[in-house]
């Protein structure tokens, strides 16, 4: 049978269940979210997102409704827009600028972010809609704010909110300074990730309050949500990193990278470099949680490539300030390879720092890390603020 329209389809019931039953999502959360339906939400074209292929494909409601549906119901991230809205043709784009994440992320922010009758709510990027709409069926349209960037995505989203019979207050602007004509806030909630929070947020939400944002490096994907509480005086935010995910960064944030060939002239990497035998890292060490670890040390500085082919793994690192790079080839299980540096700095030198102190502390998982966030900049540390990681921190911005 074809499904059409806004049927209430088993597959969406059965997921909303699977939630609450893993403890993913509250129970409080389940009414909001079989009510809100992600499809109701989503264009005619989306590509499913395949974290395990890291691949996109795309799917067309009009050509193939089953399979649309199925996607929407299924707990999988879902890109609706590439390249800021300059996408063009049937395949994939350059970089995907707006989604809607996959439903166990959603539930899990929201069980992070804690709400209760009468708090309000100012969520960092509409995007479809679809986390708004939770949040205003769990809370009240006169509960939620909701900002925008991209007018095109928020016209759309103001839409669906509609046509749900859901009312937000939806602004369309920059959300890293937030919202303040209608501060405070009991709750901020961003659904892109941020390399640095800005303190607007921070001072635009009430003592005690919370904000919830993916937050990463520039090193890789490899981010984590930030759970933070602001302290009672406003002088900073703080709290753990409750789980790991990969969100795309504000557009402020994203890096412009520099071509591969400024790094390395002519392509001979041999010929360029000098190299180190007998690194003891395997290519299964650079996923979660020392991708993320990696990050914290060296991610201020450097960014990350790779490209696997079956057991082997290409690796780069390139230098964000310099030209300096590094080049290994890991292999799964094996823990010698040969690396190549070249530039004014030796940048494998900082991943294997960080490894080493990782393998110290006992293996350290992303909970564990914690973010403390001031006006002067922001701090990562292990296991309590007064543990400060022996790294470089970056600034914040976005004020």
């Amino acid at each position: 049978m074809t499904l059409t329209g806004h049927q209430v389809r088993t597959a969406w019931a059965d997921l909303v269940c699977s939630l609450v039953e893993s403890g993913t999502m509250t129970p409080q959360w389940a009414t909001a979210f079989r009510e809100v339906d992600r499809a109701r939400f989503l264009p005619a074209v989306v590509w499913p997102y395949d974290m395990a292929t890291r691949t996109s494909t795309r799917s067309d409601r009009n050509a193939d409704p089953d399979g649309w549906y199925g996607h929407a119901d299924a707990n999988v991230p879902v890109t609706t827009q590439w390249d800021d809205g300059r996408h063009e043709g049937p395949g994939p784009g350059r970089v995907p600028t707006s989604s809607a994440s996959a439903p166990s992320v959603v539930a899990a922010m929201l069980r992070d972010l804690d709400v209760r009758d009468g708090l309000r709510v100012l969520e960092i990027g509409t995007g479809t809609g679809w986390n708004a709409g939770l949040l205003t069926r769990r809370l009240g349209d006169g509960q939620v704010t909701s900002v925008e960037v991209d007018p095109a995505v928020a016209a759309t989203a103001a839409t669906a909110l509609h046509e749900t019979g859901l009312s937000p207050e939806l602004v369309v602007a920059d959300g890293l300074p937030g919202h303040p004509a209608g501060a405070p806030y009991d709750r901020v909630i961003a659904t892109m990730a941020v390399r640095a929070v800005p303190y607007a947020w921070v001072r635009q939400t009430v003592p005690t309050g919370v904000v919830v944002t993916p937050w990463g490096t520039h090193y890789s994907p490899a981010d984590a949500v930030a759970r933070l509480v602001v302290a009672g005086d406003h002088s900073r935010a703080e709290g753990r990193f409750t789980r790991p995910v990969e969100f795309m960064k504000a557009r402020t944030h994203r890096l412009a990278r520099t071509a591969h060939a400024q790094y390395v002239p002519g392509g001979d990497v041999a010929a360029a470099a000098e190299s180190v035998t007998g690194t003891d890292l395997a290519a299964t060490d650079l996923g979660h949680p020392f991708g993320f670890v990696a990050g914290l040390f060296v991610g201020h500085d450097c960014v990350s490539a790779t490209d696997r082919r079956g057991a082997d793994l290409s690796f780069w690192l390139y230098g964000i300030t310099d030209r300096s790079w590094a080049a290994a080839v890991l292999h799964d299980g094996r823990r010698t390879s040969t690396v190549y540096q070249g530039g004014p700095r030796r940048l494998w030198d900082g991943i294997e720092t960080a490894h080493t102190w990782w393998a110290g502390t006992g293996r350290p998982d992303i909970t564990r890390f914690g973010l403390t966030v001031t006006p002067d900049g922001q701090t990562t540390w292990l296991d309590t603020p007064h543990r400060p990681l022996p790294v470089p921190q970056a600034a914040a911005d976005g004020d």
